[in-house]
């Protein structure tokens, strides 16, 4: 896999995880809406750890800067 993924993504990505994640364990979020975003957290937070984002493949985009070589 390559990496398509910068640090500002991955930052938003792990932030917008967390504020899910606090939401729906102090009980703000609840029921099915709650579960299909807590699932969402958990692939925002998989996909920051990996650095790569199946979704930007199809469309070309890369938040990843290019080394200089």
């Amino acid at each position: 896999m390559k990496k398509n993924m910068g640090s500002t993504d991955r930052l938003i990505r792990l932030s917008v995880a967390a504020i899910i994640a606090i939401l729906f364990f102090t009980g703000k979020i609840t029921g099915t809406m709650g579960i299909v975003l807590l699932v969402l957290a958990v692939v925002f937070v998989l996909t920051s750890f990996l650095n790569f984002c199946p979704l930007y493949l199809p469309f070309g985009i890369s938040t990843h800067r290019k080394d200089k070589s």
